[in-house]
């Protein structure tokens, strides 16, 4: 079918928005009356596309002609995404619905997307910068694709270069869970902040009408994140999430504040020496030229390439920084940039939103560490990730996936009220990889973990063969030392089975309290990874899911417990999530874990000795107090689920062994696990089942060559990295 076509003839700033408002919802091209590369849904070098236009810019005409090598254009897809002959055969991969993401199969590979960088922004910007006086528009980057029915909409609120593209390389990931959209305000356009304020809010108020139960998400990027406060300042009433990346609020502590009365008492006219100033500090450039240094290069090759894009992208930034900065220009947006800081900050007291704070640790343009934490401490509903070796423009550096932080900070909703089982997005490809095999790498390396598991008739095998493929699964077992068997259990599972386990944790994990002592929290990949907070609600959602369940009985009591406490089980006399397994017919699945001394640290100060301090008694009852408590209704050692931190020394890693045991089915046996007693005879059967299991592995692992670290080490420096190492005979 021929695409539908809307030409926007008139330079009014409320017509232009009410025709790319309905053209967005529709799925149709919308070209202003003054410049083609603003189209709604239309991006060079898809099509090329020209335009004539009357002297005075009051009508136009359009042409276009086809380009594609891929396949003829037949026609847009429901938001407007140009499909080719190709794509419509069904090639093209489409984001699958949460009910159906059981485990790595499913993730889509984003590791095929093509990686924009810096220099891909100042080449696109240069598009932009044309002699256009206005007025500020949106448009949705053709890459962005299709994303999944009823996904909130996204807005992009730009820095003060103004041309929208500063969330590039974040547009393939976002387009898949958000309606996105970028505003552009052209080089040239006066609009005062106030003004700017009201565009958007226009925006949000429309689509709040709409959808008035769906979140909206404002991510504004410094001077951006000026105008995201602004409007939810002014609309406390509407469900928005705000993302602020190095918020430009601490204006008037810049560097950058000094120099408008400089810049005023100069002659007019481009000043060259201003633009290579701010490339300077526009952010760490070389993160940034990191983005096209290519992986599993040699060191030469790699500081090569590095040295080229980094000499590529100070020729561009100062080209382009040249072409558009003047006098006059310079001054306005700098006048725009102290209104603005002024405007969000008389205003924060009305600020109800949601608001996650990104902050650079040497942005050398604002104060933003700083800034972060007077925010957070200012706002109702604030919370921030510090990413201490970024600069200033932290969206286009490398190493930086908005996707991940928005997950791992749980600001990722569909509705109102956030449901962790249906609002849960699974790990992409690259997110497993970065987690597993680099940043906890060398975790892996150093326990290099044993898998055995059971099959139906008893027999033990190496792998994970015995674990069921289908769910609902429910794994029971045993909670190391701070839970450090999470990452080799889940990571192993995910990359054999192809499964994605669910965790159940203590509420602790999901809440702005665990955040507020750590300067990189340390939750946010159990939270990418699938985890919930423990709840029978939870359990519930997740087996009727048929999802693959992970649950400690012993709770936090086992993954603190004290000295010669190691592999002691402190679960409750019953517990019921017996007879929830079996409504849903689960194959419930015992597993037990044992380590060198149960961790790779010395535990040297524990729960005993803390109390016996009186300050860190005092500590760790005042901090109790604010969190969600479990198990108040029990007695005894298990109901003590205090929370603190021990004290732990760094220790010669040892191996860890897993064994899960035989799968106990309950589909047959539906009716007969509904009695309590029936349900509490499987419960302690399970209990005693995971001391086997730990009984068996900790004997075993006395006729492991391997155990230490050294002799693995020798062994795989022998015969690579790569290989297997031996464990003992089964």
């Amino acid at each position: 079918m021929a695409p539908a076509m809307v030409l926007g003839t008139t330079h009014s700033p409320m017509g232009i928005r009410i025709l790319d408002y309905f053209c967005n919802r529709r799925g149709l091209i919308f070209i202003t009356g003054f410049n083609p590369l603003f189209s709604t849904r239309i991006q060079y070098p898809v099509l090329k596309m020209g335009i004539n236009a009357s002297e005075d810019g009051q009508s136009t005409s359009l042409y276009l002609e086809k380009e594609s090598k891929e396949g003829q254009l037949i026609g847009f897809e429901e938001n407007g995404r140009i499909v080719s002959e190709k794509e419509g055969e069904g090639k093209d991969k489409k984001l699958k619905a949460e009910s159906d993401f059981n485990g790595l199969e499913l993730l889509e590979d984003d590791l095929s997307w093509e990686v924009q960088s810096a220099k891909d922004y100042m080449d696109r910007s240069k598009e932009f910068d044309r002699q256009d006086s206005g007025p500020p528009r949106w448009f949705t980057p053709i890459e962005c694709g299709r994303p999944m029915k009823d996904s909130p909409v996204f807005l992009f609120l730009p820095g003060i270069g103004g041309t929208g593209l500063g969330l590039m390389r974040h547009h393939q990931a976002l387009g898949r869970i958000f309606d996105v959209r970028c505003m552009h305000i052209p080089i040239y356009d006066r609009t005062p902040f106030e003004g700017l304020v009201k565009f958007v809010e226009d925006t949000v108020r429309l689509e709040h009408a709409l959808s008035p139960d769906r979140p909206i998400y404002l991510l504004g990027d410094s001077f951006g994140g000026c105008l995201a406060l602004a409007v939810a300042s002014r609309n406390p009433a509407i469900d928005l999430v705000l993302i602020l990346s190095n918020p430009a609020t601490s204006f008037g502590k810049s560097q950058l504040q000094p120099l408008l009365p400089l810049i005023e008492a100069v002659p007019a006219g481009p000043h060259s020496a201003i633009p290579h100033f701010l490339s300077t500090i526009r952010g760490d450039l070389v993160k940034m030229a990191m983005v096209d240094v290519a992986e599993g290069l040699s060191l030469p090759d790699m500081v090569a390439q590095l040295s080229d894009g980094l000499v590529a992208l100070l020729l561009r930034l100062s080209v382009a920084l040249s072409k558009i900065i003047s006098k006059g220009t310079l001054v306005w947006k700098l006048k725009l940039l102290k209104s603005a800081s002024s405007y969000a900050n008389s205003r924060l007291h009305a600020v109800k939103a949601e608001v996650l704070v990104l902050a650079s640790g040497k942005d050398q343009i604002l104060p933003s560490m700083e800034e972060a934490e007077r925010l957070r401490n200012t706002l109702p509903n604030c919370n921030v990730r510090f990413f201490k070796d970024s600069g200033h423009v932290i969206l286009l550096e490398d190493g930086i996936n908005l996707l991940t932080i928005i997950k791992g900070a749980q600001v990722y909703r569909r509705s109102r009220i956030r449901d962790f089982v249906s609002d849960f997005l699974p790990p992409t490809l690259s997110e497993f990889k970065r987690i597993y095999d680099q940043q906890n790498g060398w975790f892996r390396q150093a326990v290099n973990a044993v898998m055995l598991s059971t099959m139906k008739d008893g027999t033990i095998v190496r792998g994970l063969a015995g674990i069921p493929d289908e769910g609902p699964v429910l794994f029971v077992g045993y909670h190391m030392l701070l839970g450090l068997e999470l990452y080799s259990l889940i990571g192993a599972i995910l990359r054999e089975k192809k499964i994605l386990v669910r965790g159940l944790g203590h509420p602790l994990l999901f809440t702005k309290f665990s955040e507020s002592y750590f300067i990189d929290p340390p939750f946010d990949t159990i939270r990418n990874f699938g985890a919930v907070p423990v709840s029978p609600s939870n359990l519930f959602k997740l087996l009727s899911r048929k999802a693959h369940v992970l649950m400690y009985p012993g709770g936090v009591r086992e993954a603190l417990h004290r000295k010669g406490e190691e592999y002691k089980l402190f679960w409750p006399e019953r517990l019921e999530f017996v007879r929830m397994a079996a409504k849903f017919g689960a194959t419930i699945v015992p597993f037990g874990v044992v380590g060198e001394d149960d961790i790779i640290e010395q535990l040297v100060v524990d729960y005993n000795d803390l109390m016996s301090f009186p300050p860190a008694r005092d500590w760790i009852k005042l901090q109790d107090t604010k969190i969600i408590r479990l198990r108040t209704d029990l007695t005894g050692e298990v109901a003590n689920q205090d929370v603190h931190l021990p004290g732990l020394l760094p220790k010669i890693p040892g191996r860890f062994y897993y064994l899960f045991g035989t799968p106990i089915e309950t589909r047959e046996k539906k009716d007969e696990f509904r009695d309590k007693e029936e349900a509490h005879k499987l419960y302690l059967y399970l209990k005693s089942e995971v001391e086997n299991i730990m009984s068996y592995l900790r004997k075993k692992r006395e006729e492991d060559p391997y155990r230490s670290l050294l002799p693995r080490a020798l062994y795989q420096a022998t015969w690579g990295f790569t290989k297997e190492v031996p464990t003992f005979e089964l």
